[in-house]
């Protein structure tokens, strides 16, 4: 599944991950931590929509 940043449109794709900032490949978005931010904008999960 694909997550987009409604705020700057960064897409988090659970089958990739974010490894340049700790999350492995096939990490799932509701498995990310509650802290997490968009890499771009900065953030919280609440601002992301499934694609």
């Amino acid at each position: 599944m694909k997550f987009v940043c409604d705020v700057c449109g960064w897409i988090y794709d659970e089958d990739v991950g974010d490894p340049e900032n700790g999350i492995a490949p096939g990490t799932r978005f509701e498995d990310l931590p509650d802290d997490f931010e968009c890499p771009l904008c900065g953030v919280g999960k609440d601002q992301f929509s499934e694609i």
